[in-house]
This record gives structure tokens, C-alpha cells and sequence, in this order.
């Protein structure tokens, strides 16, 4: 722990380009990872962002933008939270303070905020199919560009890398994969004959001999292409079993494979790199690393030292609220779940590598049994879930709401065309904050409400949120649940849950004129401003809270028609799509003649930022409501 709590970095702050970095001496790339990974934990202690992840790829992004030409050479990185060492050497370390922020740094890759982040990286898995397609450009378009696709032992549990690596050996490329492994044992230990046999792949004088060697067999008609693809599976498969590795799943691709490999050994990750850089053919380099690298806390512990918030660098004291909180949606829907399997033996849990996010840990450690981590791999859990369904068990598929964009079609005809009895719980629904753009629920109301035989509903609150979940339970009906990422509203959240009726919402406040009608946990910024016009008596509407936005309360849209001549939804996912467009599409097909003025999320893609000021941004806080309401 020498380096941690530095205040300056001399070589690193000598680099602000790659081509800064690449004018170092080898010798100094571990003194430079050192400095990298001091600085890191001196930001993300103040500006929290992804650590545990970050700390253990430094290695990685300086070996690459060391060896390759950046960013005429396309480094695709998986998801944002191992780019954080590529931010810092491609001219964003002065920033870096600003993290997150609204108006500041992305904390994933964004080609908008700098030319070296090649391609949109928030969801997992989309970096190979990405990487692939940039790669048979480069060859048919006869530029010498490399292509690397950085990707990790999680993200490459979901079905989307799969695909892309099934098709790699398809077309021309020089596609290097690199696989990050932290956690999941693919491959058999590190040893001494596995380095040996890395040296000898990567070898360019073995690699010579080898093309040397295949040139004059095809020369004298001793091979062709198909049978050449048959040789080299085989030479893979002999090398693989002799490293006792299970590199054959990718030499069954025809992908060449290498490693494993220490990852966090940069000057033998540079050789290594170096030596395969002008390889032809689509490759795999699997490293092996460690999460939290650097860090002794985060070593021990990288789930709860992924994204930790604010802490002492020194003691490891992590920054805590003061003072009696409300808890976070993701907690109540925890304890709900649990306390549902207690009743009942045919409830489950299904999360897609989402256990701690989502709370469903919660019902892993009381029915370990009866809870799945199916990885990253939405599409997956969906249709999983509606097998269980159909054998007669009760599934809870929790699916962040961006996330669940992946499993639409599987939604539609794994589980609504047969009325399937899947309860899906979408957390992060709505505005979620720093996470930005890529993760905001802003969608699924939109999306979800066009299928037939969903019931689709929103909670308020915590003890609405159990109400729904065991309506849901009882229900045996497709179902989706959605609530927003963090802490509710209510500190005694611990109610009685009881059935409510499906479509039908409820009255919160009466009033004259203007109806403001709401649904989900945005209902509370409407109250606050609904409570306020009221109490300053300039105006009087009424609140009602939809609850469900299919089937629609059109008890209470005939008496919003009947009695006022003025409406305002609220909602905190797209205006485009949902609860507002479902109100004028009534008011239209009954010649309703009132003015409609719709509130919710522009049609645009939220930047990052707090949620206050998001909701700021997009009208829909207490004080926007407050005075558009005014306004009519």
C-alpha cells in the first residue's frame, strides 16, 4: 500500500495521449500502472465511480495503448467499468474530478466525449460483435487498422458474445479478443508448461515456420483451405490437451487461443501483445487478473468494492448516510420476495448476474435452492423463468429495466402469447441517475404496454411495491412490476401487503378543474406539487395515482373526463409511448375536447448526472410539475 494516498504522479502526468505513453521506456510501464492505480483510488474515494474493476484491468489498457496505435487501432472495451485506466491515458485525467456528473465525464465509453472511445459500451457483451465488424471493414477496405475487443469473464456469459464469436472465423479479420478474467476458472491453473506453451504460440519464429510450412504444402496441392481449417483445429486441440486448458472451445471456433496469461504483469503482457499483434486471423489472449488489484479492501471483498461511494482510502471506511432513511426499492422488494417463498414453495427467483444489485441475494441466502443467477443473459432468464412457470412454479424474473430491452421478443413470445405467469420485477425503472444514458428505464412502459396480455403496474411507494407483489403472486398472469433505482419514501415500509384489484387506481387528492393524474414514484414529486398549489389555494387539482398502466383505471378516466376540463399526466419514462399517449389515445377514440398536457421524459437520451437534477432537466420534479400546472 506505498503508493496509496499520492498526490503526484510524475509519469503520469507526463502522458496526456497514447503517444505520450508510448515514448516511455519499457522498464517504467509498472511504475506507471503504480501511479495509475494510486490516482484512481485518490478519485474514486471523493468522486465515486466503478473501483474494483478499474483497479484490476490498469494493466491491461496500458499494454494495449502501448503496443497499438490509438486510436487508429480500434480498442473496443465490454461495459465502462474496466475503461477507467483507458480514460485516464486518452486525455481525461485533468476531468476526471467530474465523473458521473452532470455535464462531466461518462463513467462508460462514449465516442461523443473522446475519438479513442470507439464504440457505446454501458450494457455487457456487445464489444466482439462490435470489434468483428470493424475488423472485416479494416480487411476490405485493405487497411492495416487492428481491431481489439476487450471483454470480461462476466460479459462473456452473455449470448451476444457467443454470437460474435461464433461468426469470427466467418469472414477475413484480424480480430484479437481479449478476455479478462477475474473470476470464473476457465482454464486450468497458470504452470510452467502453459508459459512455455504460450511463448511458443506467440513466437514469431515458430509462427513463420508454421506459415512457411502451410504455403508449401498448398503450393504443391498438399492443402487446401478447408483442410487447412481441419489441420489447424487439430494442432489446437493436441496443443490444448497438452496444456491441460480448455482452450478447444475456442480452437473449435477456429479462433486461436492464448493463455492463460497473468494480466497484471504489464512488461509480459506487452511481449505477448506485441507478438501476436500481426498474426493473422481472428485470436483469443486470456488473461487472468485480479478484481480490486492494488487495494487490499477490494481484493478481499470486489462485490461490495465495485462501486462503494465515497471512502477512506486509509482505513477502508466507506461513507455512510446519517440519520433515519427511507430504505431502497431494490431492499423492500428483497424482504417481500423472501417472505412470499416462506409462504409459498413455488416461488423463485431469477436474476440475470444482478444477485446484490437487485436484493434477490436475499432469497439465495434463505432458499439457496430456489434462486438463479443465470449470468448475463436476459434473453435467457425470461424464457428460463417461463419454463418454470409452466412445470408450476411461481418465477419473480428481476430484470433491470434498461437490461430487460435485450429480452423484448423472448417477452412477447415465450411468455405473453401463451399467458405465461412470469413476474417480471424491473428495477431501475425511470431516471437512474450517474449511470447515465445507456442505463435509464426510460423505455419500458413504452415498449411493454403495445404487447397484449401483460398487466403492467407502478408503485408509489414501498408498501404499494408489496401490494403489487403479492397481487402478482396471486395473480397467475403475466405480470410486470416496475419501481426506480434507490431509497422510497417511507421509513416504516414494513406494511401488511394485501391483494389490490388489478386496473384499478386510486384517488389521493380531491380537487376542482385540474386533474393530475400519476403513475409510479414520480406520484410523489406530483403530490408535493399538487399539496402545494393547494395549500397556496391559487389553484385546487385533484391526484389521482394509476397504479396500473394495463389494464388502465377507465373508472377513473371517465370521472377525469367528466368533472375536469384540464389533465396532466406524470410519468418517469418516455412521454412517447406510455401513460400520457394511453390517455389521449382514450381521449380521442371518445371525442374528449379537454387539454391534455403530458409530462415525462423528452425524446432524447438523458445525460448522467443526479436525479434531482435529471428530473430537473426533463420537468418532471416537484417544482416543474408545480408550474406547468400553473400554466393551464
Amino acid at each position: 500500500m506505498d503508493e496509496i494516498g499520492k498526490v503526484h504522479y510524475p509519469l503520469l502526468e507526463s502522458i496526456n495521449e497514447p503517444k505520450d505513453l508510448r515514448r516511455l521506456p519499457k522498464n517504467k510501464l509498472p511504475e506507471l500502472c503504480r501511479e495509475i492505480r494510486s490516482f484512481l483510488l485518490d478519485e474514486l474515494s471523493t468522486h465515486p465511480g466503478h473501483l474494483a474493476s478499474s483497479l484490476g484491468v490498469v494493466e491491461i489498457a496500458v499494454a494495449l495503448h502501448y503496443v497499438y496505435i490509438t486510436p487508429y487501432d480500434r480498442l473496443v472495451w465490454d461495459v465502462g467499468h474496466q475503461a477507467y485506466a483507458h480514460k485516464v491515458l486518452t486525455n481525461r485525467r485533468k476531468n476526471f474530478s467530474t465523473l458521473r456528473e452532470w455535464g462531466g465525464m461518462s463513467g462508460f465509453i462514449s465516442p461523443e466525449e473522446s475519438p479513442y472511445d470507439t464504440f457505446t459500451s454501458g450494457h455487457a457483451s456487445n464489444s466482439i460483435s462490435a470489434a468483428l465488424g470493424m475488423a472485416v471493414a479494416a480487411k476490405q477496405k485493405n487497411e492495416p487498422r487492428r481491431v481489439v475487443a476487450i471483454i470480461g469473464d462476466g460479459a462473456m456469459t452473455g449470448g451476444l458474445a457467443f454470437e460474435g464469436l461464433n461468426n469470427a472465423s466467418s469472414f477475413p479479420n484480424n480480430m484479437l479478443v481479449v478476455l479478462n478474467d477475474n473470476n470464473i476458472s476457465i482454464d486450468a491453473n497458470v504452470g510452467g508448461l502453459n508459459k512455455y506453451l504460450v511463448d511458443i504460440n506467440t513466437s514469431r519464429a515458430y509462427n513463420a515456420v508454421r506459415f512457411d510450412l502451410y504455403r508449401g504444402m498448398k503450393r504443391l496441392n498438399l492443402i487446401d483451405e478447408k483442410s487447412k481449417r481441419t489441420v489447424q483445429r487439430f494442432n489446437n486441440s493436441f496443443k490444448s490437451m497438452l496444456s491441460r486448458s480448455q482452450g478447444n472451445f475456442f480452437d473449435g471456433l477456429s479462433i486461436r487461443y492464448f493463455g492463460p496469461v497473468d494480466g497484471n504483469d504489464v512488461l509480459r503482457l506487452v511481449d505477448i501483445l506485441s507478438r501476436i499483434k500481426e498474426m493473422e486471423g481472428p485470436k483469443l489472449l486470456h488473461l487472468r487478473t485480479i478484481k480490486g488489484k492494488g487495494y487490499p479492501f477490494a481484493e478481499a471483498s470486489p462485490t461490495t468494492w465495485h462501486a462503494p461511494g465515497r471512502f477512506n482510502i486509509v482505513t477502508g471506511e466507506r461513507e455512510k448516510k446519517n440519520g433515519l432513511r427511507p430504505p431502497k426499492f431494490q431492499d423492500v422488494f428483497g424482504h417481500t420476495l423472501v417472505e412470499l417463498a416462506e409462504q409459498d414453495e413455488r416461488v423463485v427467483g431469477i436474476t440475470p448476474a444482478m444477485p446484490s444489485g437487485s436484493s434477490m441475494n436475499m432469497l439465495m441466502k434463505r432458499f439457496p435452492e430456489r434462486a438463479y443467477d443465470v449470468g448475463i443473459a436476459e434473453s435467457h432468464a425470461v424464457t428460463f423463468a417461463a419454463g418454470l412457470a409452466h412445470e408450476g412454479m411461481i418465477p419473480f424474473c428481476n430484470i433491470y429495466s434498461s437490461f430487460a430491452q435485450r429480452s423484448l421478443d423472448q417477452i412477447i413470445h415465450d411468455v405473453a402469447i401463451a399467458k405465461t405467469p412470469v413476474i417480471f420485477c424491473l428495477d431501475r425503472a425511470g431516471l437512474v441517475g450517474d449511470d447515465g444514458a445507456t442505463h435509464q428505464g426510460a423505455f419500458d412502459l413504452a415498449y411493454l404496454r403495445y404487447i397484449p396480455n401483460l398487466t403492467i403496474a407502478a408503485p408509489i411507494d414501498e408498501h404499494w411495491l408489496r401490494h403489487l407483489m403479492l397481487t402478482a403472486k396471486e395473480a397467475f398472469c403475466p405480470f410486470v412490476i416496475r419501481y426506480p433505482r434507490g431509497e422510497g419514501s417511507l421509513i416504516d415500509w414494513h406494511n401488511e401487503a394485501k391483494k389490490v384489484p388489478i386496473g384499478k387506481g386510486r384517488k389521493l387528492v380531491d380537487g376542482e378543474r385540474i386533474a393530475v393524474l400519476s403513475i409510479g414514484a414520480i406520484g410523489v414529486e406530483a403530490r408535493e406539487a399538487v399539496e402545494r398549489l393547494h395549500k397556496e389555494g391559487v389553484v385546487k387539482p385533484a391526484l389521482f395515482d394509476m397504479v396500473f398502466l394495463k389494464p388502465i383505471d377507465e373508472d377513473i378516466l371517465q370521472e377525469v373526463f367528466s368533472g375536469y376540463d384540464r389533465i396532466v399526466t406524470v410519468e418517469d419514462g418516455s412521454r412517447i409511448g406510455g401513460l400520457g399517449s394511453a390517455v389521449a389515445e382514450y381521449m380521442s377514440e371518445r371525442g374528449y375536447t379537454g387539454k391534455l398536457l403530458r409530462l415525462g421524459l423528452p425524446d432524447e437520451f438523458i445525460p448522467h448526472g443526479s436525479v434531482p437534477l435529471q428530473r430537473s432537466y426533463a420537468g418532471i420534479d416537484a417544482e416543474h410539475i408545480y408550474q406547468s400546472i400553473l400554466s393551464l
